[in-house]
């Protein structure tokens, strides 16, 4: 049956949603094995702040720029051969942590190949979208997109796990991932009836680059889930310089955070499913450029400075569902591994440039108010190229 040609998704869409989004939780998880670990390894290894940004940063990086090939190849290969093969090959460097530990060198090295689990994104995604009809399309990718809890997953239980023993991270995500790659290969199928290219992966690539589309989608996305990846990552620091909170209370209220975005990703999806995705984004755009400026005023944390980062994060996950429901509306289905590999690399990578940005204004000015006036600016300019442009952008057939 072709999914596209009825409303009424075949049971297997839902099957294969459950298991793409599983592996998406378990493979994040992975990816994120070093972060909550980082003051461990800079303590033990006498660590510079540099050096301990590096190890955390290579994997997240090498896991965005690797989403582009890993969704080509989704495109010509499919997700039931792509989704286990990844999974299985994540163990390796996941279990190489353990020797490598007592070592900087080893460890920045084993952390590029860890970058592997950062790249299931660009398989879920043309897996996803080719089960579903266009009208579930929105709800159906928010679900798997909220496989990118697997990141808040592991900033909670990684270290907890790690006080019983600091193999056993290592040990219990190794079995976790090879127990999904058996079950993936089994149970994962690709729509029978999916279109596959036959060209080259270099020319695919070209393809979806000379696509105005893939990087209107890719700039509205670095905004969306680069936002979330920027406050996944500088949100602890900010609380406790700025609001003078514990090293636990900061990381409670990160995780909120988190779990909000992880949550209205869905929502997004859903809210696409019913009126014009560009529609959704520009409204949650907004919605962060409004609240980024009441922040820039420098709130007392309750109620006001709380209640404004959590309803961010909900703007921030709500935009990163509509952009991929919007992805689903107007890319060639054969080309959607392709563009979804660049906008989620555009995304991952848009995270990393505002934490610095965060760093160097309040160094220079002791004071975050600029950097949150900039993310306002930003975000306004999304909402209205969103509204202006995106909703004109004729379905690709």
């Amino acid at each position: 049956m072709d999914a596209t040609s009825t409303s009424r998704p075949p049971s297997a869409a839902y099957r294969n949603l459950l298991l793409a989004t599983l592996g998406f939780t378990l493979t994040f998880w992975a990816w994120d094995l070093i972060a909550p670990l980082a003051g461990d390894y800079k303590d033990r290894l006498r660590l510079s702040s540099f050096q301990q940004s590096l190890l955390v940063a290579v994997p997240v990086l090498v896991g965005s720029l690797g989403r582009i090939p890993v969704g080509a190849l989704t495109d010509r290969y499919g997700a039931r051969l792509m989704f286990p093969v990844v999974s299985a090959l994540t163990v390796v460097p996941v279990l190489l942590l353990i020797p490598a530990r007592d070592s900087y060198g080893l460890t920045l090295a084993v952390g590029f190949l860890l970058g592997l689990g950062g790249t299931t994104f660009a398989i879920g995604i043309p897996l996803v979208n080719s089960w579903f009809p266009p009208d579930r399309r929105g709800f159906a990718l928010g679900v798997f997109g909220m496989g990118m809890g697997g990141v808040a997953l592991s900033g909670y239980v990684t270290p907890r796990i790690a006080e019983h023993d600091p193999h056993l991270p290592f040990l219990v995500v190794a079995l976790a991932l090879a127990g999904y790659a058996v079950l993936a290969a089994l149970l994962l199928r690709d729509r029978p009836d999916r279109p596959v290219p036959t060209a080259s992966l270099a020319s695919r690539l070209r393809g979806a680059g000379r696509l105005r589309v893939t990087w209107e989608l890719a700039a509205l996305y670095a905004i969306g889930f680069g936002g979330i990846v920027a406050f996944g990552v500088y949100l602890p620091t900010y609380l406790k310089t700025w609001y003078g909170l514990s090293a636990t209370d900061a990381g409670t209220k990160a995780a909120g955070f988190a779990l909000v975005t992880v949550v209205f990703r869905p929502v997004g999806g859903w809210l696409s499913d019913r009126i014009h995705p560009a529609l959704v984004t520009a409204g949650a755009l907004g919605l962060v450029a409004l609240l980024a400026i009441v922040q820039a005023f420098d709130p007392a944390m309750n109620p006001v400075g709380t209640l404004a980062l959590l309803l961010m994060a909900a703007g921030l996950g709500t935009a990163s569902g509509s952009v991929f429901a919007l992805v689903s509306q107007v890319t060639p289905q054969p080309q959607v591994g392709s563009v979804t590999g660049i906008v989620g690399a555009m995304g991952g990578l848009g995270g990393f440039v505002p934490p610095l940005v965060m760093g160097a204004i309040y160094s220079a000015k002791d004071s975050y108010s600029i950097g949150f006036m900039l993310l306002s600016d930003l975000a306004l300019a999304g909402c209205v190229y969103a509204y202006a442009k995106m909703r004109t952008v004729r379905p690709a057939s």
